[in-house]
């Protein structure tokens, strides 16, 4: 290719790239929630499968793909938030589908601006108690002021988690298209395209494989000798493509990010991405770094990705000792051993592995509205009022199978937009969020038997109890380790943002999910040799952060945080002034009363530390309870009963009690019932992440319907065509989040019974949407497997299965059983609980 063509080449791609946010709203803005509409009665089910067959019939030329858990659409995406996702934990593409210019964008789980540092101010843990002394005073405002200069991180910001890049394949010569799909099989993870040009049928297949670390692109066609195309590697800045060494079938980018530290040397890390094409038939040419195919009968193309990022273990190492493109062409080599075949069908093995282990079925789904295209099911919830059956199911699946891809053992955890991010500063960097939406990410992990997939999150903790003892005794005289409410690959726990950034109980929170992994596998040795070390630390820095609120105080005597705040809520002084920084807040007190409950009962699993587990036990008896306001009847958000400035902020801290917490329950009946109204007053509209946290809150307050009414307004308000969450913009724990609580409208686990085991709750929260379906492979607590199935809204039948023996109750409505599980022995019941 000429020097001019291939100018006009490259000009063609940039000019095509889509503008996808003129701006990127900040993620401490407080985006009011719009006031809930009036609900609209939902059609009769008759009118609504009028409805579904009518658009049917509308859509009849298109061809439905075979198969049950499918995306599918009948043209390419126009705008990344229609692209498909695929990815391996490590390496992720969204896929466009585009025939003449078609376009992957690439992400490595790895690949962050920034580098190490240590961003503690040391003036804080001398300001720290006139900071805690002008908030018992009610002199917020001085407080924050004074925080802002002390005790914000040096710098106050982290740098984003960055796109890899993008590859771009031009085949201009394909013209009258024809019969064109586009589809993301869920049951095997892969996509394909497919289309039909001048009496040929073309394939494309993609999948990204854990086994061979490769992404893997097929191209095949119904007649030989007609698999054409261009191929280039680009990015927007940093990086340059150019041929591979000494390998004319592959190119290669490389680049390094620009980043400087305040001597002026060079800090940023370095990437590289690999394309090998492997042809059958046909001629494969590299004119500087272009890579041509032309006439060949298939085509295999792999796709590498790799950092010099040092690893979690070792955040602090040196980039340069890292050479990536030399990584990714030691994969690239192994990979190209295999056939195609051989690589798909590992990956799909490998995948099934994990995706299979929980089965959803919501019959009947109305067989037209199946027959339609993914986004047109979307668009038709607002027409039906209802999202249709087997649209939840595929919603369901799909949360699953991005948590498979984006968090596998040995990569990093899913950040805000798992691991699928397009731009060099993304919303909100991207990044590693703990004051909920990190944690969001990990809901369904064990409860739709996925617990693998959960340890990235423990591996990024491990990696930071070191720098949150640095910040700990900097900024607190502290011991243990502490996180605010956010963190990066570089490991930054100082606070962050603003004033909201300082909010010293995100390592608690962590803390309680190495937890709950035991209570869902029942892994001592995990508990012993991981889960108690981070559970301890965070749990030394909260009894050494604690103090006792002073006479004249609301919580007079009793253990508080300070400072403290509800994320990222607001509320009103009798003076008028607006503030967010106050003392013993809600959800402090309800994540620290879950935190040592959690340390004294570890330790009494362990039989180990009792000093330690009096001393938690000591704090819990003196710690300030969790108050219902007089104002409201609901939850008191703060520690005095203020107004609030947002009475529907998205954030709904102050029911962590509900979900992911237990402290709220039925044995509670007082706070249970305030819980409620403090649910009913934040409404039901809001971001698609919070939306994704109301399900669970009502589907543990035992309310199916409006559980269901949330996944309603979630599908059809908060979900972007690919299924994506959106806040907006897209970030990924809403879809977490939602899978969550479909699972908890379904079995709950969470409710102790007096011997010390779990109850296991069947159908706690099933909408009457719901009249017959079956689920198969949830996980309870204890280690338990669940099947059970339904019809006309009532249990019909019970399958327990657990690999230890474990004592439990099983609850159905009023009725409960308890019993003892033998190992690999499993029991069924009918919906009288009665033995089978």
């Amino acid at each position: 290719m000429k020097l001019n063509q291939q100018i006009l080449f490259l000009l063609t791609l940039l000019g095509t790239l889509p503008l996808l946010h003129a701006a990127t709203p900040s993620r401490s803005s407080a985006r009011k929630s719009s006031p809930p509409a009036e609900t609209t009665p939902a059609l009769e089910r008759k009118e609504i499968r009028d409805v579904w067959a009518d658009r049917a019939r509308l859509e009849s030329s298109a061809s439905t793909p075979a198969g049950r858990h499918l995306l599918w659409y009948t043209r390419p995406a126009k705008v990344w938030e229609e692209a498909l996702p695929i990815g391996n934990g490590a390496l992720g593409a969204m896929m466009f589908g585009g025939v003449a210019d078609e376009r992957l964008q690439l992400n490595v789980d790895t690949l962050w601006d920034g580098y190490p540092l240590d961003p503690n101010n040391p003036e804080s843990a001398k300001a720290l108690p006139e900071i805690r002394r002008l908030l018992f005073d009610g002199k917020n405002q001085e407080a924050v002021d004074l925080a802002g200069k002390t005790m914000m991180g040096r710098p106050p910001r982290i740098k984003s988690y960055q796109t890899l890049g993008e590859l771009w394949l031009e085949t201009p010569h394909l013209q009258n298209i024809q019969h064109y799909s586009r589809t993301l099989n869920l049951d095997e993870a892969w996509t394909s395209v497919s289309y039909a040009h001048d009496g040929v049928t073309c394939t494309r297949e993609a999948f990204a494989t854990a086994v061979d670390r490769v992404i893997v692109l097929r191209f095949t066609a119904d007649k030989p000798g007609q698999v054409s195309f261009r191929a280039i590697l680009k990015r927007e800045r940093d990086a340059q493509c150019g041929p591979a060494p000494a390998d004319p079938r592959s190119i290669l980018l490389t680049g390094r990010i620009d980043r400087k530290d305040d001597a002026g040397r060079q800090r940023g890390m370095k990437f590289a991405a690999q394309l090998t094409a492997l042809n059958d038939g046909g001629k494969v040419s590299n004119d500087e770094g272009i890579l041509t195919v032309t006439g060949a009968n298939s085509v295999t193309l792999l796709i590498a990705g790799d950092t010099s990022y040092p690893g979690l273990k070792n955040f602090t190492g040196s980039v340069e000792t890292i050479d990536p493109a030399a990584r990714c062409a030691e994969t690239i080599a192994k990979a190209s051993a295999k056939s195609f075949a051989v690589l798909k069908e590992k990956h799909i093995a490998d995948y099934q592995q994990l995706a299979h282990r929980v089965s959803l079925d919501l019959r009947p789904a109305p067989a037209a509205a199946a027959a339609l295209p993914t986004d047109e099911r979307i668009a038709l919830i607002k027409q039906t009022g209802v999202p249709d059956p087997g649209l939840v199911e595929n919603y369901f699946q799909f949360g699953r199978y991005l948590l498979i891809s984006s968090s596998r053992p040995g990569s990093m955890p899913a950040n805000l937009q798992g691991i699928w991010a397009w731009k060099l500063e993304n919303p909100w960097n991207a990044d590693f969020h703990i004051n909920i939406n990190l944690q969001m990410n990990y809901w369904p992990a064990e409860t739709t038997a996925l617990p693998e997939c959960h340890l990235p999150l423990f591996d990024l903790m491990d990696a930071i109890v070191k720098p949150g003892e640095r910040s700990a005794q900097t900024l607190y005289g502290a011991r243990g380790w502490v996180v605010h409410h956010l963190t990066d690959a570089w490991g930054f726990t100082a606070p962050a943002d603003g004033p909201w950034g300082i909010w010293p109980v995100g390592a608690a929170w962590l803390a309680l999910h190495p937890w709950q992994h035991y209570q869902f596998t029942g892994d001592r040795d995990f508990l012993r040799q991981r889960g108690w070390p981070l559970m301890k630390g965070a749990a030394r820095f909260i009894l050494d952060f604690l103090v006792e609120a002073p006479a004249g105080t609301p919580a007079a005597g009793k253990l508080v945080t300070n400072p403290s705040h509800s994320p990222e809520n607001s509320f009103r002084l009798p003076n008028g002034q607006t503030q967010l920084f106050t003392y013993g807040a809600a959800m402090d007190l309800e994540i620290i009363h879950e935190l040592l409950g959690a340390c004294v009962e570890t330790a009494r699993v362990l039989d180990c530390d009792p000093d330690f587990r009096a001393e938690c036990q000591r704090a819990l008896e003196r710690l300030a309870p969790v108050q219902i306001s007089r104002r409201t009847g609901g939850i008191q958000e703060w520690i005095e009963d203020y107004e609030e400035v947002e009475p529907q902020h998205r954030h709904v801290s102050h029911l962590f009690g509900v979900y992911p917490g237990g402290m709220f329950s039925l044995a509670t009946p007082e706070l249970f019932d305030a819980a409620r109204k403090s649910l009913v007053r934040r409404g039901d509209g809001a971001t698609g992440w919070s939306l994704g946290w109301k399900i669970n809150l009502w589907a543990r307050l035992h309310d199916g319907d409006h559980a269901f009414k949330l996944v309603t307004n979630l599908l059809r308000d908060k979900t972007l065509p690919n299924l994506f969450d959106t806040h907006p913009p897209f970030q990924i724990d809403g879809n977490f989040g939602a899978v969550s609580g479909l699972t908890e409208m379904l079995l709950q686990s969470h409710v102790r019974t007096p011997d010390g085991g779990y109850e296991i709750h069947l159908l706690p929260a099933l909408p009457s949407a719901w009249p017959q379906g079956s689920v198969k492979g949830l996980r309870a607590r204890g280690g338990v497997t669940v099947d059970l199935g339904w019809q006309n809204n009532k249990l019909t039948q019970v399958r327990l299965l657990s690999k230890d023996p474990v004592k439990t109750r099983v609850r159905y409505a009023d009725t409960t059983r308890d019993l003892t599980l033998s190992p690999n022995r499993p029991l069924v019941f009918d919906d009288s609980l009665a033995p089978r």
